[in-house]
């Protein structure tokens, strides 16, 4: 099958999470996505937290599977000129290098341009260009503390706190997957390539945005009546922490089930939403508080809210989170368990949509990976292993034109 970006070549210079989650991405729509990694020890991630000794690490072969990987020692003169040659015939190159890197590579923008008129260059930036801090160098939790998020996370009395989810890394080569197919599309119209980037803060920021409009509304009326400190506790001048409150304006938390003293995990989301409160009653045997002006309203079950909390809790009690939810989907309630990442490397519906995938490494032998967040009618996502270190450099060489015989002079010029 062919697919939407069959014929697309990117140079990847990337590497750890955000810019080769960014890669991959585009590498599982079909794009020829070739690594470029340093001889002899490639991305760091190859080597971080192994569980098999002499094989490449999970961290790097769920974030680089169906690329190719080249090495290519950019110091030399030669491997300047392979990365020309490169540049002249690829669509896209992909960095999170330092600020100035490439420059002193000797590859500016104004050099690639040179190269390649219609060359996209995509960076991965930890603060946008002119930013205070753009020298700052950025990781993950360092995003999200930059980002917002990590300052509206957790409970009111403890300290900020970073989310599991990689809002900093993935987030951010989420955001940049998005920049390139639309600087494509742009080149369709005008032939010409541009500058991309998206920086870890903005990409933390644009997941934040309903805590921005919560600031907006603090500084106007001094309260923000859907979270825990409304109406009994008290608000300062910035969006406080909200435990496990929605942000969306509707009442929610996370409840025990049955077993919760020895799991961790046997909790379920429960969220009161208006038009469910009816419904609600009926499911947790409390039918009279459909009609009892005291909680007939979102305003006025608000002062009441960890109360009625606790009513369903105890309701929960003798139930298992999956008991509980499907009781509760039958009266349309919002709600879910809180899967365990044992539960869900071992769940069926996320193997049958491919969500959850195994793949067979040459060396590591099979493993799970994250497949495809974007489900197509008409496109399947075949998600393959990730490369071994310097897999296809021959291959590559070969498709740029290089004779065997000029390979063997790389190799022993060691420049791959």
């Amino acid at each position: 099958m062919t697919k939407p970006l069959d014929g697309i070549r990117i140079i990847d210079f990337t590497h750890v999470q955000a810019g080769p989650a960014c890669t991959q991405l585009l590498a599982w729509y079909g794009a020829d996505v070739i690594k470029v990694e340093r001889p002899g020890s490639g991305d760091v991630t190859r080597s971080q937290l192994r569980d098999i000794p002499g094989a490449d690490a999970l961290y790097f072969t769920m974030l680089n599977g169906n690329k190719r990987s080249l090495t290519l020692d950019t110091k030399t003169q030669e491997g300047k000129e392979v990365l020309e040659k490169m540049i002249k015939t690829s669509d896209v190159m992909v960095e999170n290098f330092g600020p100035g890197a490439l420059d002193r590579m000797g590859f500016s923008w104004a050099r690639i341009q040179e190269l390649n008129p219609k060359m996209i260059m995509a960076s991965v930036k930890g603060f946008s260009d002119g930013h205070s801090y753009e020298d700052l160098k950025v990781y993950e939790n360092v995003a999200q503390c930059a980002g917002g998020a990590a300052s509206t996370t957790g409970f009111w009395d403890g300290p900020p706190t970073v989310s599991a989810a990689a809002l900093g890394d993935s987030n951010t080569g989420m955001h940049l997957a998005i920049g390139i197919l639309t600087a494509l599309m742009q080149r369709q119209k005008t032939g010409k390539g541009q500058k991309v980037s998206c920086s870890m803060q903005d990409a933390v920021l644009n997941l934040c945005r309903v805590k921005l409009r919560d600031q907006q509304r603090l500084d106007r009326i001094g309260y923000l009546e859907e979270y825990p400190q409304y109406p009994h506790g008290t608000f300062s001048d910035v969006v406080p922490r909200g435990g496990n409150a929605g942000g969306g304006g509707q009442p929610g938390w996370v409840l025990k089930c049955k077993g919760w003293e020895t799991d961790p995990n046997a909790y379920i989301y429960f969220t009161i939403q208006g038009h469910a409160w009816e419904p609600i009653t009926r499911a947790i045997g409390k039918p009279e508080w459909a009609t009892d002006p005291a909680y007939m309203t979102a305003e006025a079950r608000q002062d009441k809210i960890f109360d009625i909390f606790a009513t369903i809790e105890a309701w929960l009690k003798d139930k298992t989170k999956y008991e509980a939810v499907d009781i509760l989907r039958k009266f349309d309630i919002p709600c879910a368990p809180v899967f365990s990442m044992k539960e869900l490397a071992a769940s069926p519906d996320l193997r049958k949509s491919g969500s959850i995938v195994e793949v067979d490494h040459k060396v590591r032998g099979k493993y799970l990976t994250i497949g495809s967040p974007i489900k197509f009618s008409d496109l399947e996502i075949e998600v393959g292993p990730s490369p071994v270190l310097g897999e296809h450099t021959d291959e590559v060489l070969t498709d740029l034109g290089y004779s065997s015989d000029d390979i063997a002079k790389l190799h022993a010029a060691k420049a791959v």
